[in-house]
């Protein structure tokens, strides 16, 4: 085959040398193997339909992979814990958002410390939002007090998806950090 990255690989060889590590990467970080499987042959299919119609070879092919094996991942819509985090990065305090949503939007029938419980967590929550930046917060708020989608938000916004998600990302870490106080003191209560 001929020159198709410029430093003398062929297709296939790209293929062999990077197919298992470039799997490995993509089965940890979404749900089921079948998935993974899905994504790889997504990527390999734009690598070969990237080489065959640009006229400029691909000047680092590993990086080249591995950044569109992560946005496949994104724009399926295949979530790992936290937006593509492994959940091994994580203590088990930092469930702070997911036990506040639980008490926020419980279906349980509320009782005095419930609610006085509700309102600390709806006044700390609301001090929280107002210290991010404009663009977070309302990332925040949209994808997940909203409910919507990254693609609705995205369409609606005129921002890339990649860019929401990683300002909900910068949101998502500074909520942790900052609600884990209240969180540790409603623990010790």
């Amino acid at each position: 085959m001929n020159n198709l990255t410029g430093k003398g690989n062929s297709l296939e060889e790209l293929i062999v040398e990077h197919q298992p590590r470039l799997k490995a990467f993509i089965r940890k970080r979404v749900s089921t193997k079948e998935d993974a499987e899905d994504i790889l042959q997504d990527v390999l299919y734009q690598l070969v339909k990237t080489i065959e119609s640009t006229f400029n070879p691909i000047e680092q092919v590993t990086a080249w992979l591995y950044r569109v094996a992560r946005n496949t991942i994104i724009n399926k819509g295949k979530k790992m814990q936290e937006e593509e985090l492994p959940a091994s990065s994580y203590d088990k305090e930092d469930n702070v958002l997911s036990e506040f949503s639980e008490v926020l939007f419980s279906d349980a029938p509320p009782t005095p410390e419930i609610e006085y419980m509700r309102s600390l967590v709806w006044q700390e929550l609301e001090t929280a939002l107002a210290e991010l930046p404009p663009e977070q917060r309302e990332a925040f708020e949209l994808l997940e007090m909203e409910g919507l989608s990254a693609k609705e938000v995205a369409s609606a916004t005129g921002m890339s998806v990649n860019t929401l998600l990683s300002r909900k990302h910068y949101a998502v870490i500074h909520l942790r950090k900052r609600l884990k106080g209240l969180y540790n003191d409603l623990l010790n209560y």
